[in-house]
């Protein structure tokens, strides 16, 4: 958003959310309008403001901007809040509550000026914006006491590395003569209308009465200083809350709903899974959760080759390493028809072990990805890589409970770990879960095949320490593509479709001259003997397959895609 924008919405401002900077700095996001209506967006997440900046917008004005920032950001989390939700969002609704007003009109009571004005006597009222050690402790301990919402506690969490970066916020400290902060409040000044009353906290080691009180009445008067026309507390959270702001004067404003959900699949594919489900529906009786239950996500192995010479049958496939779908049906049925089960290198947990070892002991002449990157890529990165952060996504409950710690893997780890390491984590947050060449592995000890590595792990090793640098980086950079990229290549991997699966803009940094092509030739000798024997199934990486099937046919196999 441009200044002239941010401007434009802080002056028509109708609820706290409007704060533009207040919640960029919260939520991590980049705020933008569309139409009269406010977006706060990063990567796969949405926060619609449904209220409307410009006066007399209508609902379905609403709606018609949430289908836009929808299409433009292709969120999948979304969060909405409203004076009343749409239909369609009205069964996501999850929160019910109104904003409390306080016109600066109307005069205090002589009961808490009385109040304000004993506590005035022992303590020092003051504006700034510094989080000092005393505001921790006073966090703290009102936080450890205080049952709070998810929501309030990640204001508490979040208010230091906010102030920071949001103009309009401050803090209002009452300090007692010791030097003990006694309470505290967070104001937001942004909006021109009105001032934010945020949060606050107050101490009882030890207690000053009426401490709070003094910090309303200073709010009143400085929001009066500003020209406000009157001050937002919030919502009423609870009884305790409601009762303290209706002492003041404040009642009940603006309604608020709010809607979490999910974007689903298109109609298309929706419409392609109910069929599917369908016609896989067994002839006996089943509840509808017996059923769902026994689905497991499975899809039918296309990415494999029949290969056959001198009568001797055997079957290539292309794996990947990382997938969404198991094939488990589609091996079993494969593997009934082998003796030998042949991969790239060992599976087995004490290489897995011994690889992930080396990859994070770098000595000192290794490389380190995060001097080559600038602090908004590692930024991006983090957003893309770990998903919803902050305040939304922990109140929703959508954050991601064991995130990588993008900083360390990049600054503290080999060049390739970082890259595998990030990539992984951010399969993993949409359901990647599943390794093909890893359940073929175990399937085929399972099974009693005889299971081998075409490579050892030291040559592994030096593969992925020949892994260039800028590929890496580049690929790294690239992140906000990366849900694109995997979506393109499970529908190619699904159809058994390998050429489409590469060459394109973005590269994945294995897919090197060294590290694919020079390694085609070493596969094709160490798996002569076995296939030339027939009854083996050989894994290879699916990029892989774009030579070896003419390398195999040069080789005198006749070789053909299994349909």
């Amino acid at each position: 958003m441009t200044p002239s924008d941010v401007n434009a919405v802080l002056e028509k401002a109708a609820v706290p959310e409007h704060s533009v900077a207040f919640m960029a700095a919260m939520s991590d996001g980049e705020p933008f309008l569309v139409g009269t209506y406010l977006f706060i967006a990063a990567e796969d997440w949405l926060l619609a403001v449904g209220y409307p900046i410009e006066d007399g917008a209508s609902s379905g004005g609403f709606e018609q901007a949430l289908a836009e920032a929808l299409r433009r950001t292709a969120a999948r989390d979304c969060w909405a809040i409203c004076p009343e939700l749409p239909e369609r969002l009205k069964t996501y609704c999850n929160s019910r509550d109104q904003y409390y007003i306080l016109a600066l009109a109307a005069a205090v009571s002589g009961r808490l000026e009385r109040l304000a004005e004993r506590a005035a006597a022992n303590l020092t009222v003051e504006a700034g914006i510094a989080f000092t050690p005393a505001h921790r402790r006073l966090w703290a301990e009102f936080t450890g006491r205080t049952a709070l919402p998810p929501n309030v506690r990640e204001l508490y969490a979040r208010t230091e590395s906010v102030l920071q970066r949001a103009p309009g916020l401050s803090l209002l400290n009452a300090w007692g003569r010791d030097g003990n902060l006694a309470a505290c409040l967070l104001l937001d000044a942004a909006p021109h209308r009105f001032t934010s009353y945020l949060l606050g906290a107050h101490s009882r080691t030890p207690y000053t009465p009426y401490a709070s009180d003094l910090l309303f009445r200073e709010m009143i008067r400085m929001a009066k200083r500003d020209g406000k026309e009157y001050l937002n507390l919030g919502l009423g959270v609870n009884d305790g809350i409601r009762r303290f702001k209706a002492k003041w004067g404040a009642t009940p404003g603006l309604s608020y709903e709010m809607a979490q959900w999910q974007e689903r699949a298109g109609l298309r594919e929706g419409v392609g899974d109910l069929m599917r489900m369908l016609a896989a529906m067994p002839r006996e009786s089943m509840s509808k959760q017996q059923f769902l239950a026994s689905l497991p996500p499975q899809r039918r192995f296309a990415m494999l080759w029949e290969i056959e010479k001198n009568g001797r049958r055997s079957w290539i496939g292309g794996t990947a390493h990382f997938f969404c779908y198991s094939f488990e049906r589609s091996f079993r049925e494969l593997f009934e028809k082998v003796d030998t089960v042949l991969f790239e290198g060992p599976l087995d947990q004490r290489s897995l072990d011994q690889v992930s070892e080396q990859g994070r002991t770098p000595g000192t002449e290794s490389p380190r990805v995060a001097d080559a990157m600038t602090e908004e890529d590692i930024r991006r990165l983090e957003r893309v890589v770990c998903g919803p952060r902050g305040f939304w996504a922990r109140f929703m409950g959508a954050e991601h409970k064991n995130p990588p710690d993008v900083r360390h893997l990049l600054a503290h780890t080999r060049h390739w770990m970082a890259f595998f390491s990030l990539w992984t984590g951010f399969l993993a947050r949409r359901g990647w879960t599943q390794s093909v060449d890893l359940e073929a592995w175990q399937l085929a000890l399972e099974m009693g095949k005889a299971v081998r590595g075409m490579e050892s792990i030291p040559e592994q090793i030096e593969t992925l320490e020949n892994i260039p640098m800028p590929r890496i980086v580049n690929f790294l950079r690239q992140c906000r593509q990366w849900d694109r990229y995997i979506q393109r290549n499970v529908r190619a991997y699904l159809k058994g479709d390998v050429d489409r699966m590469f060459g394109t803009s973005i590269e994945f940094p294995t897919r090197t001259e060294l590290v694919i092509h020079r390694r085609d030739s070493r596969f094709l000798e160490r798996m002569r003997p076995c296939i030339d024997q027939g009854r083996c199934a050989v894994f290879v990486g699916s990029a892989h397959m774009i030579n070896l099937r003419a390398m195999l046919a040069g080789a005198g196999f006749r070789i053909r895609r299994m349909r």
